[in-house]
């Protein structure tokens, strides 16, 4: 039988005692085969526990230095099955998390209900409307290819297979088009959302705009989104690429930037990242086993002023690759050039209040090509432009006064975070000086897990009115996973 909207799942008698948000819950709490059953048939997709078959691919993540066992995993195949999903788990004192992609997790979904909504991958773009309406697990490279068939482009981030709705719900930064045109999160129209009571609602500015207002900002908190429908932007082409050049040369380099930084344009973004990059085959030639340093630049403009803009910046230093010309919207990724392979990675990020000279020269000496670290990447990217802006539509993003973000990251084998945690928490603290007060959601990592750290991402406003509708719409913490805004949360070991 499949569960429609109004169809009611019976209470049970379970050994979880669920209380206010954010309580503990018992991992080792079972679940009856015979409840499994009547679930099953409820949904359309696989219902798997540890012991079956496809449990594996049903709780696997991106990153593969993120390990989880729930109790139970639903691969859903429409807001049908994440509706019988969420009132199974409210009945059976389940936690839920969701996974799309896995890019982010931030805390183990052990003994929990784990949904799984890879499958909800449509893309319809609007040419009219100038809209895309995507599923709960629809990737950002479908999308653009999709809207440049119309001349239009999402606020993409910078990867290619990050899942749309998840990048939007924690605000969303575009390396091309964000300092142009806002955070992802301010173009969204609509949701239809799985809220924690088991309802499917159609959520928009007017229908619920206590739930509009949270969900943008709010990740994962208020439910399962099935479906966003936000507006395009007419853009096609722009100036941009990278530049590798060797770590030597960052202190003119990162001069330069922090020139390009400042200048009043917001068609223009740049960012760069310090790359220490293993002697392996995968890795370009020129990059093999040598510390680099590489520039990104965006231009929204006409080439010839995008050319003259970064000329000084190509005149430093020998470039070891240099990528930077006109190109189609839809080859966004290659500015970042971010890996698509799952990889297990550990990182850190802040955002910074400024990044003026002493900033570069700190960076350069805790990460540049003298450093003794195993840190493969540090990051700087700039923010500002429109960024900066409150939207039409105001959401629970904050801490938009921030004119730069800062990333540090590494890869290994799963189950290395204590391993390589010291020469990462080294960076940072080198930039505590710059250090803003606020995070950037999206960039949180399982590091980060807890909730004093994920309420950093929010204005001490914004926060108050989160944990108000936390308690108005999932009273009893059943979504008080990944980016929880209350209680005591269970960090991974791996």
């Amino acid at each position: 039988m499949r569960l429609d909207r109004t169809t009611a799942v019976p209470p049970r008698q379970h050994s979880c005692q669920l209380s206010p948000i954010g309580s503990r819950f018992d991992s080792a709490m079972t679940t009856d085969l015979a409840d499994l059953a009547v679930l099953r048939a409820q949904v359309a997709g696989p219902v798997v526990t540890p012991s079956d078959e496809g449990y594996a691919e049903e709780t696997s993540t991106w990153n593969l230095g993120f390990s989880q066992t729930p109790a139970v995993a639903v691969g859903a195949t429409s807001a049908e099955d994440v509706v019988a999903a969420v009132r199974f788990a409210g009945a059976h004192g389940l936690p839920v998390a969701v996974l799309a992609t896995g890019h982010g997790p931030l805390t183990a979904a052990d003994g929990a209900m784990l949904i799984n909504v890879r499958r909800l991958d449509s893309v319809a773009i609007d040419h009219s409307a100038g809209t895309a309406t995507v599923g709960g697990a629809t990737e950002w490279q479908t999308v653009t290819d999709a809207a440049a068939k119309a001349g239009l482009a999402p606020v993409s981030g910078s990867s290619p297979n990050v899942g749309v709705v998840g990048y939007t719900l924690g605000g969303g930064l575009s390396p091309v088009l964000g300092r142009r045109y806002g955070w992802a999160s301010d173009h969204v129209l609509s949701m239809d959302i799985v809220t924690p009571d088991g309802e499917l609602r159609v959520v928009t500015a007017e229908s619920e705009p206590d739930l509009f207002w949270a969900v943008r900002g709010g990740k994962s908190n208020f439910g399962v989104v099935v479906s966003m429908t936000f507006t395009l932007v007419p853009v096609t082409r722009f100036f941009g690429g990278g530049i590798y050049v060797d770590a030597e040369h960052a202190p003119a380099v990162l001069t330069e930037f922090r020139r390009l930084a400042e200048l009043d344009d917001d068609k223009l973004t740049v960012s760069f990242a310090m790359l220490r990059m293993p002697p392996l085959p995968f890795v370009p030639e020129p990059l093999r086993g040598r510390v680099s340093l590489h520039v990104r630049f965006s231009y929204l403009g006409e080439a010839t002023a995008g050319a003259e803009l970064i000329a000084p910046m190509r005149s430093l230093a020998p470039a070891l690759i240099d990528t930077v010309g006109e190109m189609p919207y839809a080859s966004y990724t290659s500015v970042h050039n971010d890996p698509v392979d799952p990889v297990a990675t550990y990182d850190r990020s802040q955002l910074l209040s400024g990044f003026p000279a002493d900033a570069a020269a700190a960076l350069i000496e805790a990460a540049g090509a003298g450093a003794d670290t195993s840190v493969l990447l540090v990051e700087v990217r700039q923010l500002g432009g429109a960024l900066a802006r409150e939207a039409p539509s105001p959401s629970a993003v904050s801490h938009r006064d921030a004119p730069f973000s800062l990333m540090v990251g590494t890869a290994g084998a799963p189950g290395q975070a204590a391993a390589v945690a010291a020469d990462l928490d080294r960076i940072m603290e080198a930039m505590e000086p710059w250090h803003h007060t606020g995070t950037m959601l999206n960039f949180l990592s399982y590091a980060d897990a807890d909730p004093e750290r994920v309420a950093s991402a929010y204005s001490k406003d914004a926060y108050e009115r989160l944990l108000a509708l936390k308690r108005v719409y999932d009273p009893t913490g059943l979504f008080r996973l990944n980016h929880s805004l209350t209680g005591t949360i269970t960090k991974t070991t791996s």
